[in-house]
């Protein structure tokens, strides 16, 4: 069956096989939070994206040994079941630079704009999106063999960017970071993976980025 996206809390996970890279994608937790696991074809190193809750969930999902956690931002509800999970692999975890002090579990790799971080031969490239947070970081894996995959967190949603809770300047940040880092250098296929609910790719949204930047948020 084809990729959909469509996950729920207590449900099934959904996958993507990619050339090189397989997503799995699971819904955990209280908040509805979307959590991916991406495992490298060539050498079956795996990457979690957002331990956020319910870490037996995680674990099985894992199903055997994970190298990298990482945390799209500083928010409580993306990195709930964060302790148990390294507890349980031993995983490194990795965040951006900004955010890691607001995370109550150690960071051991720092993230800035334009790094690289691999899983096993897959290469993902962090984009530093300022406005939800100080923080907050998306992953790019360009797929050498299709389009680009985005991992937005809580920047990037269908119908609109991420919270800013009213303030004007974090929004027009945020937007901002979102249009000149991925909007601008990345095509109408790209597909994106959000902290929340369904999936989207930037050709559907594309068209309204002016409609949000007049509405304010």
């Amino acid at each position: 069956m084809s990729y959909h996206g469509a996950v729920k809390v207590g449900g099934t996970p959904d996958v993507r096989e990619l050339a090189h890279l397989v997503i799995t994608k699971v819904a955990v937790g209280p908040m509805d939070n979307n959590a991916y696991l991406l495992r490298c074809r060539a050498t079956d190193e795996q990457l979690l994206i957002d331990a956020a809750a319910d870490a037996p969930v995680l674990l099985e999902t894992v199903g055997h040994s994970l190298a990298t956690v990482v945390t799209t931002h500083r928010h409580q509800d993306h990195w709930g079941a964060l302790a148990e999970v390294v507890a349980a692999t031993g995983a490194r975890t990795a965040a951006g630079r900004i955010d890691a002090e607001g995370i109550e579990v150690g960071t051991d790799l720092l993230l800035d704009d334009g790094d690289t971080l691999r899983v096993g031969e897959c290469a993902l490239t962090v984009r530093h999106i300022v406005g939800h947070t100080p923080g907050a970081i998306v992953l790019v894996y360009d797929d050498p063999q299709g389009h680009a995959h985005v991992f937005a967190g809580d920047c990037l949603f269908p119908g609109g960017v991420g919270n800013t809770w009213g303030d004007p300047a974090a929004f027009a940040s945020l937007l901002g970071d979102i249009e000149a880092k991925v909007f601008e250098p990345l095509a109408d296929e790209t597909w994106v993976y959000p902290g929340h609910g369904a999936d989207t790719t930037l050709g559907a949204e594309r068209p309204h980025l002016g409609e949000w930047r007049a509405r304010g948020w």
